[in-house]
């Protein structure tokens, strides 16, 4: 424990002078207090030392709140804030970041974990890559008792600068980062999403830059009844996961997608996912796989006709 601590102390007495870059820790506390000692031991055993979390309690239950302050009580690096009452997850998400005061942000929730390295991988791929503004991994499901379950396999680098990633099947995933500078760029997470504001936010870096996957397992993501993912709520889910669909389609001015006319109001989610399934389609990727050859084969055929 004790060679840990001194370790830890000369890695950011050295992180001082070589590393610039701030991590600010993004959380939104709503009644998990009984989880969160995992999660704060497993910040305060970061390699990168140089960041701050930002604790945004969302109307808990005054015994939850104490809870999370004791748990932090005495370290600096922790700042708990409050809403005045329940304001819901895309309002208290899009406050924590008015609230942090780091370059490269990353959420990470009161009833999960992430490993050591976490952090530190991230920072190092901002670092080489001026482009990047959000950087991702894989994320290891969890039992209640945070203990690994399986690897969520989805993840993959994603196609960048592609009009029609909706990131449906989802491939973004935890442990996502972002630049706040580039975040400021955007239209900014929607307040009012009662779900899916991860989404909302990510198909809107995704349309201000380089998005990076980072191939290593960094997250970890604990099932329990208490979470919102396994509450019964998969009708709302998929109703405002279509409606941040449909509004990225709206905001990057296509036309239509999977052949299908983009409708001026959003109706339902069923239309939405009905048109990324078509555009998904294999029918319709060697279409566009054909619709691209010959656009080369035009382009180079012009080109040496223009030569000769």
């Amino acid at each position: 424990m004790l060679k840990n601590a001194v370790y830890l102390f000369i890695i950011h007495e050295i992180q001082k002078f070589t590393n610039l870059m701030k991590f600010s820790i993004l959380i939104a506390h709503y009644n998990n207090a009984r989880f969160f000692k995992q999660c704060f031991d497993s910040l305060v055993s970061q390699t990168y030392t140089n960041w701050e979390a930002i604790i945004l309690d969302d109307g808990s239950k005054e015994a939850e709140k104490n809870l999370i302050k004791t748990i932090i009580k005495g370290d600096h690096r922790f700042n708990f804030f409050e809403n005045h009452n329940n304001q819901g997850v895309g309002f208290t998400k899009n406050k924590l970041i008015e609230c942090a005061t780091g370059e490269i942000l990353g959420y990470v929730d009161p009833d999960d974990a992430i490993l050591p390295t976490a952090i530190e991988r991230s920072i190092s791929v901002f670092k080489k890559d001026k482009k990047a503004v959000l950087t991702y991994s894989r994320f290891m499901a969890c039992d209640r008792d945070l203990k690994p379950i399986a690897v969520f396999k989805g993840a993959k680098q994603v196609e960048n600068h592609n009009p029609y990633f909706f990131n449906c099947p989802i491939q973004i995933n935890h442990f996502v980062c972002f630049r706040k500078e580039t975040y400021e760029a955007t239209e900014k997470m929607n307040p009012e999403l009662k779900i899916s504001e991860d989404q909302d936010l990510y198909l809107k870096l995704y349309e201000k830059g380089k998005v990076v996957f980072i191939n290593e397992t960094n997250y970890l993501y604990r099932a329990h009844s208490g979470g919102i993912s396994q509450n019964d709520h998969k009708t709302a889910s998929y109703d405002y996961w279509g409606k941040v669909i449909w509004d990225a389609m709206r905001r990057r001015r296509l036309k239509s997608v999977g052949g299908r006319e983009i409708p001026l109001n959003y109706k339902n989610s069923a239309e939405i996912f009905e048109m990324l399934r078509l555009q998904n389609s294999i029918s319709n990727k060697i279409k566009r796989r054909l619709n691209l050859f010959y656009e080369s084969f035009l382009s180079n055929f012009l080109y040496k006709i223009l030569k000769n």
